[in-house]
């Protein structure tokens, strides 16, 4: 089966053909990524609007939603340009005024004439106590009034997409859904009464109150379940062609990376070398590498990374380094750089950004093979980039890149290895999910030098005593970091946080106290940056954007203030910054009393271990597998419906019913493995459906 089922058609046409969408509002739901009514049903409501009919606009209290019938009055249309038009309604209790900017009077007379009833839905406001309604969001009459729905479903939108455009659509998309044959397996169905699929996307698309917008509800559970089912089959499918297909023996000499070994100044840890020889012996195998390097903060994983990039380059071939935005691959191109040099090897950046001549000489650099390593985000994958000989791929924080992407990846060179790397140290039971079948490196050693860093805590009561600590500290010539917690995530609050703490400090320490938060701009946050790395400030006030790959190695010490406020993700990262020199170093994290029994469980679990994997383990058991640290995660979205993090536990079973299907069923041939072919199709898994070797 190598074309897509009929019965998915009505899924896959344009959007042109939905209630209420033209070729202009087709192009206007791209910016949600939506092209086809298949993607339409997968956007599912984010919120909702209470709509049920009160007696008056009495009975809320503004500004909030109302629905209430009225009677229409005067028409008081603005006597001045500019000036809004005004109608004086009355429902059983309350005179009130709906208010229209730049309306059509005759517009407005047709649809509300004075002395007629009306049902009105929208944002009730008050202003020097007039109740006002501006813009109502629905204006029926009385028989239709069964037409409004009691809850409303409120969905992401983008520009040139309303809530009323978006609701047409995805309501006319939904009549064109089929009824599909099941593919998840029956007694896990009936265990966790689920829905049929059509009958889950209908109830996923009419809430009846805010619960029902909640991922466990049967309906998103199940939708969810069909986006994992998916993915881990194109994985399980994708696991057993690579077992089968042959890759490119990549054999490096090692005569580029001896130079970077002669040029280093210690040798790598017992781990590194470890990892690199596994990778070496994928790389020289003659089936394709997929493999993950998994390390701790400071772990040393960019060294490993570039003997595997050189050893491409050592074998005649190219290799690329992804990362999953442009802040984070310029980073890597600052460590790969000087190193790369040493052994005389071209390093590129290629991200978004390149325009024109630039990205024109890049693009001929890459194609003639005098770019010997490229670093870069997503931009590698546009059409328009096409490599020499392609060996090695090495995608740094993966979870953030799609299956899909991979593969996209891996066909830019015919048959290239893979290396995916991550600093975030994983629970076993998310690390099982997300990445397959992959073989492990894991680098469980800090490097020579990076002594161990004693963890304290202490409560904001004794600030005096920390600050005198600092002093003596300082006086013998080290560094230190001041954390300041972002409160709320927002940005302001954090900023007084973190400036009055800096005000605070200068009045003791005088100048050699810097200041760094979101706020400054770029250029001023490395000139503050640069100073406190040259030794110039003694003392860096900071909000969290230091988290990400700084590097000070005269910084012993880091005091986190209101440590319970942040997760033991976030402050393992912060740790880590710290013990990067020869100096004995020390976190101190400071709480305000009293301490809740979450937060004296996370900070008690920082001062008794360094272990990046049992904190994860930990952070998983203490959050469930939930609410992420950091409001927003860069890079590329994987599921459209499933939440990685709050049902991890759905994809450990969608792993090993995959496995389990295609075990049983190898070629999908079965009834149920039909029906999975259907739901590769339905989920865009094209490339997966091309793995089902025919006989």
């Amino acid at each position: 089966m190598s074309s897509r089922p009929e019965i998915l058609f009505p899924l896959f046409g344009a959007l042109e053909g939905l209630d209420g969408i033209g070729p202009k509002t087709a192009r206007a739901f791209a910016g949600l990524g939506v092209e086809t009514p298949r993607d339409l049903v997968l956007v599912l409501p984010q919120s909702g609007i209470d709509r049920r009919l009160r007696p008056s606009v009495r009975d809320i209290v503004p500004p909030a939603v109302a629905t209430v019938e009225v009677e229409v009055g005067n028409h008081l249309p603005p006597r001045q340009r500019g000036r809004p038009y005004r109608i004086v309604v009355r429902d059983s209790a309350q005179e009130f005024q709906l208010v229209f900017f730049h309306a059509r009077e005759d517009y407005l007379q047709r649809i509300l004439p004075t002395g007629q009833r009306r049902l009105v839905s929208g944002k009730v406001e008050t202003f020097d106590g007039v109740y006002q309604m501006a813009h109502p969001d629905h204006i029926l009459r009385s028989d239709e009034a069964a037409t409004l729905p009691q809850f409303e479903a409120v969905y992401p939108l983008t520009a040139g997409i309303s809530q009323k455009v978006m609701q047409r659509a995805v309501a006319s998309a939904i009549v064109r859904a089929p009824e599909l044959e099941e593919w998840i397996d029956p007694e896990l169905k009936a265990r966790e009464g689920w829905p049929d699929w059509r009958a889950a996307l209908q109830g996923a698309h009419a809430p009846e109150n805010l619960a029902d917008l909640s991922p466990s509800t049967p309906a998103r559970q199940r939708l969810a379940y069909d986006e994992l089912l998916a993915h881990q089959l194109t994985l399980a499918l994708a696991r057993a062609e690579r077992r089968r297909e042959a890759g490119i023996p990549t054999r490096g000499d090692g005569h580029l990376w001896g130079r970077v070994l002669a040029a280093l100044p210690y040798a790598p840890t017992r781990a590194q070398t470890r990892a690199i020889s596994e990778i070496c012996a994928d790389m020289a195998a003659p089936h394709r590498m997929n493999r993950l390097l998994q390390g701790d903060v400071g772990a040393g994983k960019t060294l490993v990374a570039l003997a595997a990039l050189l050893t491409a380059v050592e074998a005649g071939g190219q290799g690329v380094l992804m990362a999953p935005t442009e802040i984070l691959a310029r980073q890597h191109l600052e460590g790969l750089t000087p190193l790369a040099e040493t052994a005389g090897v071209r390093v590129e950046l290629l991200t978004g950004r390149d325009k024109g001549r630039d990205r024109a000489r890049k693009l001929a650099g890459l194609a003639d093979g005098t770019i010997g390593i490229a670093v870069g985000t997503h931009a590698l994958f546009q059409r328009d980039v096409v490599f020499a000989d392609l060996r090695l791929a090495v995608i740094d924080e993966q979870h953030r890149f799609g299956v899909a992407q991979r593969m996209a990846l891996g066909e830019k060179g015919d048959r290239a290895d893979i290396l995916v790397m991550t600093a975030t140290p994983i629970p076993r039971s998310l690390a099982l999910a997300q990445y397959g079948d992959m073989d492990v490196s894991i680098l469980d050693e800090k490097p020579p030098g990076r002594k161990p860093v004693v963890t304290t805590l202490a409560s904001t009561e004794r600030m005096a005593e920390v600050v005198a600590h600092l002093q003596q500290a300082v006086a013998a010539g080290r560094q230190a970091y001041w954390v300041c917690p972002l409160v709320e995530e927002s940005e302001t609050v954090s900023l007084t946080a973190a400036q009055s703490r800096f005000e605070a400090l200068r009045a003791v320490f005088g100048d050699s106290v810097g200041l760094v938060h979101g706020q400054l701009p770029p250029v001023e946050k490395d000139a503050a940056m640069a100073r406190f790395v040259a030794g110039e400030t003694r003392i860096l006030v900071a909000t969290t954007v230091i988290e990400v790959g700084v590097n000070v190695p005269n910084a012993t010490i880091m005091v986190i203030e209101r440590a319970e406020s942040f997760g033991l993700a976030q402050l393992h990262q912060l740790r880590g910054r710290v013990g990067r020199g020869d100096g004995a170093s020390t976190c101190l994290l400071l709480y305000d009393p009293p301490l809740g029994e979450g937060a004296a469980r996370r900070l008690k679990l920082m001062r008794d271990t360094e272990d990046g994997f049992r904190i994860s383990e930990e952070d998983l058991a203490m959050r469930g597998a939930g609410d992420v640290i950091g409001t927003a995660q860069s890079g590329l979205p994987r599921f459209r419906i499933a939440d990685l993090e709050r049902q991890s536990g759905l994809m450990a079973i969608a792993q090993r019913d995959a496995r389990k299907l295609l075990a049983d069923d190898p070629m999908l041939s079965s009834r149920r493995g039909q029906a999975a072919r259907t739901l590769l199709w339905l989920m865009g898994q094209d490339r997966a459906i091309r793995l089902i070797r025919v006989g």
